[in-house]
């Protein structure tokens, strides 16, 4: 136990002298934003500098070509640090993935200086596209968390609090097939598209009142025509369908996909009903590995806000590997009332709480990881809680 808390100590202060170098990450990160998909930038500069700590990165996995895996260690748990690095269209790093990626960094190349090599596996994922929902769900796809046994990241926030739930989420797109006509002097001969999508609309605002206070419905008509006097022969709109259980999720898209069917019976149309296969799940809250997180939070002076889980909760890809392996989630502050994805939010990155946000991250990681490689009690605590 005095060894560990003397490594404790070594990693609080091994992270306070590389404080810059992670930071300068984030900000270079915020200068260059790049959106999902095209993080070519970013991948390269995460990529090159875990490569200089001694970390052996693979490239493009998953079939994409910003994703990467980078890995120190030769025995012992394998723990993930997870490093988005996708930004927003127009608003650049607005949800904080440059703070994530320096984090994950951060704490990773801590451990690999102070832990011998046989003691865990270190292994950073950059995963892209989060905004999306495309990167963690491919790399699980495609095996990329199969030796995955803890996953961890932070996200920057307004506040400091280590559990955050999210929602399932599924994305549906419908596209009403019916008969252009002259709307002034043929009307009689056309099929209006756009009342499919009109009533679809109506139907699930009349769902609303059966649905559980967890679940969300929210979409946008995405084609509705093209001129007043031009009855529209064809008619779209996207759907997102939110949930806190996946059976939940389930049930509500079934019934979303009904209104539209119904829908298109009424108005006359063919319906096309497009179902995106990279469905976000809900985050599998593990309170045994929140509490270890907690404890190290306790041991930096740090005090967190016991806000409720459940509130303001969006969706996220990090749920999909929840499902697949005890995760934890936990947010950094960066700014009391800064709202995520505003361009405050975005300047707040690579402001002095910012950077301390980063450190933050990068510390209470590396002392959670620590802790659950040197006690094998704390992992099984973990792997029990997420069997329950």
């Amino acid at each position: 136990m005095v060894e560990l808390e003397e490594k404790k100590r070594a990693i609080v202060s091994f992270v306070q002298g590389r404080g810059e170098d992670f930071s300068a990450v984030a900000e270079e990160l915020y200068r260059h934003p790049e959106p999902g998909l095209y993080e070519v930038a970013s991948s390269a500069l995460l990529a090159a500098f875990l490569e200089r700590e001694g970390f052996a990165v693979e490239r493009g996995c998953a079939g994409l070509a910003t994703a990467f895996r980078a890995c120190w260690g030769s025995d012992g748990p394998v723990i993930a640090l997870i490093a988005e690095m996708d930004a927003l269209p127009q608003l650049g790093h607005a949800c904080g993935h440059n703070i994530i990626a320096a984090a994950a960094l951060g704490a990773a190349t801590a451990l690999r200086h102070l832990l011998p090599e046989d003691a865990g596996r270190i292994v950073v994922l950059g995963t892209p596209a989060e905004e999306l929902g495309i990167g963690k769900v491919e790399m699980i796809r495609q095996g990329f968390f199969d030796d995955v046994e803890f996953a961890m990241m932070v996200h920057p926030s307004s506040k400091r609090q280590v559990i955050k739930g999210f929602l399932g989420l599924a994305r549906i797109r419908f596209t009403f097939i019916g008969k252009a006509a002259h709307a002034g002097a043929y009307p009689e001969e056309g099929v209006n598209a756009l009342d499919g999508v009109i009533q679809t609309f109506t139907g699930i605002n009349a769902l609303r009142q059966q649905l559980r206070q967890d679940v969300r419905v929210h979409g946008i008509i995405t084609e509705g025509g093209s001129a007043p006097n031009i009855i529209p022969g064809r008619a779209a709109c996207y759907f997102y369908v939110r949930a806190a259980d996946l059976d939940m999720l389930e049930k509500v898209k079934a019934r979303v996909v009904a209104c539209a069917e119904g829908a298109a019976t009424a108005s006359g149309c063919r319906l096309e009903v497009e179902v995106d296969p990279r469905q976000l799940a809900p985050m599998k809250i593990n309170r045994a590995f929140s509490a270890l997180y907690s404890a190290q939070l306790s041991l930096l002076g740090l005090p967190e806000v016991l806000a409720p889980a459940d509130q303001n909760k969006g969706s996220s890809d990090i749920g999909n590997v929840s499902q697949l392996v005890p995760t934890i989630h936990p947010h950094v502050p960066i700014g009391e009332g800064v709202r995520i994805h505003s361009e405050e939010f975005a300047r707040a990155t690579i402001s002095p709480e910012g950077k301390a946000a980063v450190v933050e991250g990068a510390t209470a990681l590396a002392l959670t990881a620590l802790e659950l490689i040197a006690v094998p009690e704390q992992r099984e605590a973990v792997r029990l809680d997420f069997r329950s």
